[in-house]
Order: structure tokens, then C-alpha cells, then sequence
């Protein structure tokens, strides 16, 4: 059952985020410069309106994808940095106090949720051109303008991110067309990161033109 409820819970901490996450944070500023509830219009045949148990917030669980997407990490690790990260609770609207979901829910809010692929891609870039329009994020990219903020929570490369993206896009391709495979553009097996662009140019290429 779908209700809308996503505001932060009181509790005697919340005066923690005012001192713990700053005026300029990026994601305090996306939280408060944009209103989230397009994503319950957006959701609402997804959900039965009036039996069964009350759901997680969907709001809430598209947060957590955004902020997989935002700072490429799995379902797992996004969890884990919700449960200390304070920034991310805020980002989350919940209570300081308050315990994380376990991962597998992020699992079943995609295949059950999210069942049309475009959807969440849909979603993602309405909140970004959003952002974009009130000045938040300054590219069109999700990697956003908070290059500071990922190199200090990314611990990998450019040249490995890069490589994550191009694999996690080669699967969801596969999804639609195992045979693709046999068209996908050769691999840069070295570790320049030119040739690593090269690649990804090719991919993108491919993909478009079919």
C-alpha cells in the first residue's frame, strides 16, 4: 500500500544536522530545492492504494538508487554509508537514530517498482534536470559538480569508473540482446586512460546507432 510519508521523524537529534551537515552540502541542497513527490505520480500504478502491508517510502527508496548512481557504489555499500553518513541520512529524510533498510529491499523495489528499464533512468534525469535548473548540479552528467566529494568517497580511478559504467551499461544491454556480444567494440585491456575514452566513444556509438 502506497501513502505518502517522507518527512524526517522527530527526534530529540535532529538538531545534529544542522551541526553536522553543512548549508552547502550537496545534498542538503538538492533535499531542499526539490520536491520529490512527481515520484509518487510517477509510481502510483505500482503500487496498490489501498490493501496490503504499508510500503517503504517510495521517495526514500529512490533516494538511495539516486545516490547509488551519484557515488557508484552497490546496493550493499550504499546501505552501510547510510547508516553513518549523516549526510546521506538527511539526504534520506530520516531520523538520526533511525536503522537503514537491508539491501535486498533495493533489490525488490527494482524488479517490482521499477519493472519498465526506463523508468528509473526516467526518474534519475527528471531530478537532475531539476537540480540543473536550480543551479544545484552545473553538468547534465549524474557525475555532478561535486568533484571533490567523489574523489574523497570514490576510492577508485577514473580509468576504473569509466570501466565500471561501460560494464554496467554492456549488462543491461545484454538484457535485452545476449547476441550483442558479438558486436560490442574490442576492449582497451591497457591502462591509458585515452585509449579507455576511445572505447567508451565506440560503445556509446554503437549503442545510439542501433
Amino acid at each position: 500500500m502506497l501513502v505518502q510519508q517522507q518527512k524526517i521523524q522527530f527526534s530529540p537529534y535532529s538538531s545534529l544536522y544542522d551541526l553536522i551537515v553543512p548549508k552547502d552540502n550537496m545534498l542538503r541542497k538538492i533535499n531542499e530545492l526539490i520536491d520529490f513527490s512527481f515520484i509518487y505520480d510517477e509510481l502510483l500504478n505500482k503500487y496498490c492504494t489501498n490493501n496490503g502491508r504499508t510500503a517503504e517510502s517510495p521517495v526514500r527508496m529512490f533516494k538511495y538508487l539516486l545516490l547509488k548512481t551519484i557515488y557508484t557504489v552497490s546496493d550493499v555499500d550504499v546501505v552501510e554509508r547510510s547508516r553513518f553518513d549523516m549526510s546521506f541520512k538527511y539526504f534520506l529524510e530520516m531520523a538520526p537514530e533511525e536503522d537503514v533498510i537491508n539491501p535486498s529491499t533495493l533489490t525488490k523495489y527494482r524488479k517490482l517498482r521499477l519493472k519498465d528499464t526506463d523508468l528509473l533512468n526516467l526518474l534519475i534525469s527528471k531530478t537532475v534536470s531539476i537540480a540543473v535548473e536550480k543551479g544545484i548540479i552545473r553538468s547534465k552528467s549524474i557525475i555532478v559538480d561535486a568533484t571533490h566529494t567523489l574523489s574523497r568517497s570514490n576510492p577508485f580511478s577514473a580509468i576504473e569508473v569509466l570501466r565500471q559504467r561501460t560494464k554496467l551499461l554492456r549488462k543491461t544491454v545484454y538484457l535485452f540482446d545476449d547476441q550483442f556480444k558479438e558486436r560490442m567494440p574490442k576492449k582497451n585491456n591497457s591502462n591509458e586512460l585515452e585509449k579507455e575514452l576511445t572505447y567508451c566513444k565506440e560503445l556509446e556509438s554503437l549503442i545510439e546507432k542501433e
